[in-house]
C-alpha cells in the first residue's frame, strides 16, 4: 500500500486502510473502490492523507501501536468526561471529574503499557479518523505523544501517570469557551484567538478547585502554551519557570496540531512537524525533549514515497525502531527510470544518503 495525498487520488483507486469515526466504527472499509463523492467527503472532513492499494507495494504492512479497542475506549472516555463537564452545573463538576478520573487513569496505564511492551515507534498517521469534535482526538493524541516522550526520558511510573493525567486534561479549559468560536471551521480572527487563549487560565482555575488534583497537573493546563523565551501565554514564563511536564506537553500539542487533519488546512507529515519543532529548539522548545520525541515517533511512515540525494526514489517498507529517521526503503526508480527489479536499501547502513523530498501525489 502507498500513502497518498487525498486531493491527488484519482476516482477508482482502492482504499488500503479503513477510515473510522471517533467511536471506532468503520466509515469506509479497506478494499472499497473510491468514488469522486467519497474523495470529496474525505476532503471536506479534513482527511489530508489516505492509504491506497498499489501493486508494487501491497505487501507493505501498516501497523498501529494501539489496538482499535483501546483507541475507541480512550476517545469515548475523554469525550464522555468533557461532554458531561461541559453540560453540567458548577456544583456537579467536581463530582463528575472525581468519578471519571479513575477511568482516565486506567486508560493512561493501558497506553503506557502498550508503549513499553511494543517498543515500536509511534505513527498515528496509520489511524485515520473522521471526528466531530477535534478536542477529543487531540487530547488523546497529545497524551500518547507525551507519554512516549516520558517513557523515552525514563520517567518513573508515578511520573508517567501524573504526566498522563496532565496531558489528557491539558485542554480542559476549552469546555468553558464558546463552542461556536472553538469549532469555527476556518481560521480564527485576532479577537477570537484571544478568547480561545483563555482556555489555559480557565482550565487552571477549574482544576485547582478540585480535590486530589495536584498543582503539577493544574500547571499542565496552565503552562502548555508557555515558551522558553517568554513569548508564550498566559504568563509569559521563561525556561526554568515552566514545569517540565508543561514543556513536554507543549511539544506534543504543537506536533499533533500541525500533523492532524483539519478542515481549514492540510495536515503536515511527521517530518514536517518535526521541522517546526526543531525550528523552535533554541527559543521555544526544550531541545532534549525534542530529541526524545524524535526517537519515539516514525519520521517517514511506511508507504511514503521519498527521493534520495543520489537520484534514487523508493517507498518506505519498514522502520528501524532505534533510528527512526533512517527506515528501510524499496527502491523503485533510479534517476527517473522505473526499475524492473526493485530492491531494498536500509538507510541505517548508508548514512551518506539523505532524504531530499517526499512524494504524495
Amino acid at each position: 500500500m502507498r500513502l497518498a495525498c487525498t486531493k491527488y487520488v484519482i476516482s477508482g483507486a482502492i482504499l488500503a486502510q479503513s477510515i473510522y469515526n471517533e467511536n471506532g466504527i468503520v466509515l469506509i472499509q479497506k478494499g472499497m473502490r473510491l468514488t469522486d463523492k467519497m474523495l470529496k467527503r474525505l476532503l471536506s472532513n479534513g482527511i489530508t492523507y489516505i492509504y491506497i492499494e498499489d501493486e508494487s507495494t501491497n505487501d507493505i504492512l501498516i501497523e498501529s501501536v494501539f489496538s482499535d479497542k483501546l483507541r475507541s475506549e480512550a476517545t469515548a472516555a475523554i469525550k464522555d468526561t468533557f461532554t458531561e463537564l461541559r453540560n453540567s452545573g458548577l456544583m456537579e463538576r467536581s463530582y463528575i471529574l472525581e468519578k471519571k478520573r479513575n477511568k482516565l487513569a486506567v486508560i493512561i496505564q493501558q497506553i503506557i503499557e502498550e508503549i513499553q511492551v511494543n517498543e515500536k515507534s509511534l505513527s498515528l498517521l496509520t489511524d485515520i479518523f473522521i471526528s466531530d469534535d477535534y478536542i477529543f482526538q487531540h487530547s488523546l493524541n497529545v497524551t500518547i505523544y507525551s507519554l512516549a516522550i516520558g517513557v523515552e526520558m525514563k520517567y518513573s511510573d508515578r511520573q508517567l501517570t501524573e504526566l498522563g493525567i496532565g496531558a489528557i486534561l491539558h485542554d480542559i479549559g476549552k469546555i468553558f469557551i464558546d463552542p461556536e468560536v472553538l469549532n469555527k471551521p476556518d481560521r480564527l480572527s485576532e479577537e477570537e484567538y484571544e478568547i480561545v487563549k483563555k482556555h489555559t487560565t480557565k482550565g487552571f482555575d477549574f482544576l485547582r478547585e478540585q480535590m486530589n488534583m495536584s498543582e503539577v497537573i493544574c500547571n499542565c493546563a496552565y503552562q502548555h502554551h508557555e515558551r522558553l523565551d517568554g513569548s508564550g501565554y498566559p504568563q509569559g514564563l521563561k525556561s526554568d519557570e515552566i514545569h517540565p511536564y508543561a514543556k513536554l506537553i507543549g511539544i506534543a500539542d504543537v506536533f499533533d496540531a500541525v500533523t492532524s487533519n483539519r478542515v481549514y488546512r492540510d495536515a503536515m507529515l511527521p517530518h514536517e512537524g518535526l521541522e517546526i519543532l526543531y525550528g523552535g529548539a533554541i527559543n521555544l522548545f526544550d531541545k532534549y525533549m525534542i530529541e526524545a520525541f524524535k526517537k519515539s515517533i516514525v519520521v517517514y511512515p511506511n508507504g511514503l514515497t521519498i527521493d534520495l540525494s543520489d537520484g534514487k526514489q523508493g517507498v518506505v517498507v519498514r522502520q528501524n525502531n532505534y533510528i527512526c529517521d533512517r527506515p528501510v526503503i524499496r527502491i523503485i526508480k533510479e534517476n527517473g527510470q522505473k526499475l524492473n527489479m526493485p530492491y531494498e536499501l536500509d538507510l541505517a547502513n548508508v548514512l551518506n544518503l539523505t532524504v531530499t523530498a517526499v512524494k504524495t501525489a
